[in-house]
């Protein structure tokens, strides 16, 4: 029996508004959690999918590097401390900095990934990323015969997840509360979705609002039916930024330094700025990254990383020069040479590094050929002038792949194709030493937007691999 792609939409829809990760249209609480639905997933090549396994290697590979050469520059053999602690409050510095936490990485890792005509481009890595319990259940709604899903087929990311927290914990059956902050209350409900998913499993994951975290002299605790439990492991699900609006955050805090529980992501503001790609690139850390990498990790991240630049507004000599960015055949040596850029030269973005409202979810984020001069000038002024309190990067900008992808149309409720572009989120879990690839999410854009994420014209569906006949 043939079933209609209609009828297959529908069904995934009414699948995902029980779960309370889809909202109807007539439902304005939770109105960003609706997107197009397609009927298939996002198939990528077999090589592709192999490449997606070994990319969280090296991914890993680059977080622990960047930690390494951030405690180095710390005692002075370094310059690169000096951008990445720029704007954040002392007090929160020197808490990364702790020896408890040294070798603190984060363990969910997830990287922008834009499919272009030449390949793949990391844009950018988020330590903190929404998506993962979506993507979950995503996975668990495409399943076919007809294809394989893409991820960890022992479980995927729902046992991925309670892996990582047990070699966190090094202990078996470790309780995990993830701690949702009103910032990101936009996620709670795939948090809670994941939480329940493995609490039904005899696991004790619990998804709580800070206020819910009891804390006491011995450590952090939560409550299930009416008995109160100790937290071995705390996912941190809210930004540092946002801390001072984060009820008992210093409690959460004081708990992570007493040992008393591991917190994932570890309090490193270091480690969630953007401009460790400019740091990346910068010729003269080329040597240490390169040691500190390995040669074949190296030459991957050189391929897959963009050209990015931090915008620092200080007086340069005048034989200086903006490493790597040129304009019209001759080296920039000043910001202000990007002014008065044509339409097709402005193929820049302009974001904030970090540490910012701004700085998640695609706020703050300005591509220089998709607004007008006067809004190019303006953003670039401003970002300069911010510096150094909060820093900003220019990164190159890569255009995406057209590629078609059918969805059905709520309105008329017949299928329709969209030309579109695709940016794909691998998740990497990290259990022990090694990244391991969960599950892969598609979000596909109309082809006239210029900033590919969630949002209610996109089509959002996991990745797989076509069966061979």
């Amino acid at each position: 029996m043939i079933v209609q792609p209609e009828n297959i939409c529908g069904a995934i829809r009414t699948s995902l508004t029980r779960a309370g990760l889809f909202a109807d249209a007539d439902n304005t609480s939770n109105a960003g959690n609706r997107w197009r639905i397609s009927p298939t997933p996002f198939f990528l090549a077999p090589e592709d999918a192999e490449f997606f396994h070994q990319l969280g290697p090296h991914l890993l590979k680059f977080y622990a590097a960047w930690n390494k050469l951030y405690l180095e520059s710390v005692k002075g053999t370094q310059w690169f401390a000096q951008y990445l602690d720029a704007g954040k409050p002392r007090e929160l510095i020197e808490f990364g900095r702790m020896k408890r936490f040294r070798h603190a990485v984060p363990s969910l890792l997830r990287p922008d990934v834009i499919v272009t005509e030449d390949g793949f481009t990391v844009t950018e890595l988020d330590s903190v990323p929404g998506g993962f319990g979506l993507t979950a259940e995503l996975m668990s709604l495409y399943e076919d015969p007809s294809w394989q899903i893409i991820g960890d087929s022992a479980g995927g990311i729902p046992t991925l997840f309670y892996k990582m927290a047990e070699a966190l914990a090094k202990e078996e059956k470790p309780c995990v509360a993830i701690v949702v902050s009103d910032e990101a209350q936009d996620y709670r409900s795939e948090m809670a979705w994941l939480a329940t998913l493995l609490h039904k499993k005899g696991l004790p994951v619990y998804t709580v609002h800070p206020k819910e975290v009891q804390f006491r002299e011995e450590g952090l605790f939560v409550l299930d039916a009416g008995e109160w439990l100790r937290v071995d492991v705390l996912y941190r699900f809210f930004e540092l930024f946002d801390l001072k609006n984060i009820s008992k955050s210093e409690l959460l805090m004081y708990a992570a330094k007493k040992g008393q529980v591991v917190t994932t992501p570890p309090y490193k503001t270091y480690l969630e700025e953007k401009l460790g790609f400019a740091l990346f690139h910068h010729p003269s850390l080329k040597p240490d990254w390169e040691k500190t990498l390995g040669s074949e990790t190296f030459r991957a991240l050189s391929h897959l990383i963009p050209e990015t630049w931090i915008l620092d507004s200080r007086a340069m000599p005048p034989y200086g020069v903006i490493p790597g960015l040129e304009l019209r055949g001759a080296p920039v040596q000043d910001w202000r040479e990007l002014t008065d850029l044509t339409q097709k030269e402005r193929e820049m973005v302009i974001k904030p590094s970090g540490f910012s409202s701004e700085a998640w979810g695609s706020r703050g984020v300005v591509v220089g050929h998709d607004v007008s001069g006067a809004a190019w000038r303006e953003t670039l002024a401003e970002s300069l002038q911010r510096f150094p309190a909060q820093t900003s990067i220019l990164q190159k900008f890569y255009k995406g792949k057209r590629v078609p992808i059918s969805y059905l149309d709520q309105n008329s409720g017949k299928m329709e194709t969209m030309q579109s572009r695709v940016r794909l989120t691998p998740y990497y879990f990290v259990v022990g030493d090694a990244a391991h690839l969960a599950g892969i999410l598609a979000t596909l854009c109309p082809q006239d937007k210029k900033k590919i994420h969630g949002m209610a014209d996109a089509v959002m569906v996991p990745c797989a691999v076509k069966n061979s006949k």
